[in-house]
C-alpha cells in the first residue's frame, strides 16, 4: 500500500506575495502526489487559485511530516504554537526583514521543493523556555512555553518595575527597570539583541537574562546554564503592575508580590534543515556586517 504523505502549509496571515509562493509549492508537492494541509485564515485564497489540488484545512487532528512556513520568523513563532506540542518540524521560506528561523527565500521554491518531496532535509533541536506565574500564595496563576523569550516589563510608563532575580534559589540583583528579558539562544538575535544580549549560537543549550534599562550598579546580562531557574519578583515600594508575555504573542498580567519562574521546557524545537550552513555565515549574511571592518583597505577619494 502506498504512503500517503501529508505536509502542512502555514502562510503569513496578510502578505499576498505569501500566497504566491505557497501556491507554487504546493502545485509542486502535488506533482509528487503529496498532500497538503494549509492553514485556515488563507485557506479560501490558496482554494482559488488550486481549484484542482488535493487541499485541506489545518486543524488539530491533522497528521503531517513536516510543516512549511511562508512569512517570516513571526510566522515561524505563530507556527511553533501547533508544531511544538506535536514534535513536528518547521521549514521557514523568508518573507519578512531578517529570517533568522526560516532556511531559505522565496526566490529558492523549485529546491524547496525537491528537498521536501525526496525528504532531503536535517532536523536540528532548539531549546525553549517554560513560564510560569504565581500568585502571593504560590498559586499557580498561568503557564506558557516560549521559542524566542519570556519578557517581563513594567505595566506603566510613569513607574520603574522593581524586579528580584533569582537564579537557581538564590537572589542575584534588584533591577528597578523596564523589564527583565529572559531569552533562549534561538532568541538571542532578536529580542535580546535589541536590548543590548549577547548573541548565542543556537546549538548552545543556554539562556540569557537580560534587564532591560535597569537602574542599578550591576546590570549586565547573564548567560545560565540549560538546567537553570530564574525567578522574577515584583517587589518593594516601587512595585507597581507588570506584564509578563512569551514570543510577543501569548501574555499574562502581573500585581504586587506576583512571581515568575523561567526554565527549559521539556519538548525542544525542531527546525528542519535543507543544508550546512554554520551560523556564523548566516549572522553575516542576515545583519550585512563587514567583515573587515575599518581595518580594511581603503581606496584613495578622488578630489
Amino acid at each position: 500500500m502506498e504512503e500517503t504523505r501529508r505536509v502542512a502549509v502555514v502562510i503569513h496571515p496578510i502578505r499576498p506575495e505569501a500566497v504566491t509562493a505557497a501556491v507554487e509549492f504546493i502545485a509542486g508537492m502535488r506533482r509528487h502526489n503529496i498532500e497538503c494541509v494549509v492553514e485556515a485564515n488563507r485557506f479560501d485564497e490558496v482554494r482559488a487559485q488550486l481549484p484542482d489540488a488535493y487541499i485541506s484545512p489545518l486543524t488539530i487532528d491533522s497528521d503531517v511530516e513536516l510543516i512549511v512556513v511562508f512569512g517570516g520568523d513571526g510566522s515561524m513563532l505563530r507556527a511553533s504554537e501547533w508544531a511544538l506540542p506535536r514534535g513536528i518540524a518547521l521549514l521557514g521560506v523568508n518573507l519578512g526583514h531578517v529570517g533568522f528561523l526560516a532556511e531559505l527565500e522565496a526566490s529558492e521554491i523549485r529546491e524547496l521543493i525537491e528537498k521536501v518531496a525526496g525528504r532531503d532535509y536535517t532536523i536540528e533541536k532548539r531549546l525553549t523556555l517554560g513560564a510560569r506565574v504565581f500568585d502571593t500564595d504560590g498559586t499557580t496563576l498561568w503557564t506558557s512555553f516560549a521559542v524566542n523569550e519570556v519578557s517581563t516589563e513594567k505595566g506603566s510608563r510613569r513607574k520603574m518595575a522593581d524586579l528580584m532575580v533569582s537564579i537557581d534559589g538564590r537572589p542575584l540583583s534588584r533591577w528597578a527597570c523596564d523589564g527583565v528579558l529572559v531569552a533562549s539562544a534561538s532568541g538571542s538575535t532578536a529580542y535580546g539583541f535589541s536590548v543590548g544580549g549577547p548573541v548565542i549560537w543556537p546549538n548552545t543549550e543556554v539562556f540569557e537574562v537580560v534587564p532591560i534599562a535597569a537602574h542599578a550598579l550591576f546590570s549586565q546580562a547573564c548567560v545560565v546554564a540549560p538546567t537553570s531557574q530564574v525567578e522574577l519578583q515584583l517587589v518593594g515600594d516601587l512595585a507597581t503592575d507588570a506584564v509578563v508575555c512569551c514570543d510577543g504573542r501569548r501574555g499574562c498580567d502581573l500585581r504586587p508580590g506576583f512571581s515568575i519562574v523561567i526554565e527549559r521546557y521539556p519538548q525542544d524545537l525542531r527546525i528542519a534543515r535543507l543544508s550546512e550552513q554554520p551560523f556564523t555565515t548566516r549572522l553575516v549574511k542576515k545583519f550585512g556586517l563587514d567583515i573587515e571592518g575599518w581595518r580594511a583597505p581603503k581606496h584613495h577619494l578622488r578630489a
